[in-house]
């Protein structure tokens, strides 16, 4: 079993009232007051989980300065009051920054019994397989 400090306990906590106001302002036709709680919510679990050095050197590493900004400009173009166009934003920062782990995510999601099945099926494989691609930082 995992065993978490206190603040990495806050910060679970806080990241998953974060996805939770970022789904539920999504399915209120993107509410900009509950999709900006959401993302600040989800940016302090985040700093609370991993802690705000390895946040910060996460975020602002080179290599990813193109993605970083994506999503952070999403968020702030979210709480300047244009919901829409700062969540598409954000997506794209996000699958920016989070490219690197999608094959360990398909090939973990892939063992799983049903889950996986349904993962090989015809029309959703060749997708998966192209989601699962290791083409790390380009």
């Amino acid at each position: 079993m995992i065993s978490l400090t206190d603040s990495q306990k806050i910060g679970m906590g806080l990241t998953g009232f974060g996805v939770f106001f970022l789904f539920f302002g999504m399915i209120l036709f993107f509410d900009k007051a509950l999709l900006a709680i959401g993302n600040i919510l989800f940016v302090a679990g985040l700093s609370f989980v991993i802690g705000l050095e390895r946040t910060f050197k996460f975020f602002f590493q080179r290599h990813k300065f193109k993605a970083t900004s994506f999503f952070l400009g999403g968020v702030l173009v979210v709480l300047i009051g244009w919901p829409i166009i700062g969540v598409v934003l954000e997506i794209y920062g996000f699958f920016l920054l989070f490219r690197g782990f999608f094959p360990v995510a398909v090939g973990f999601i892939r063992r799983v019994p049903v889950l996986g099945s349904i993962l090989n099926l015809p029309g959703i494989s060749g997708f998966v397989d192209k989601v699962g691609e290791s083409n790390n930082m380009v």
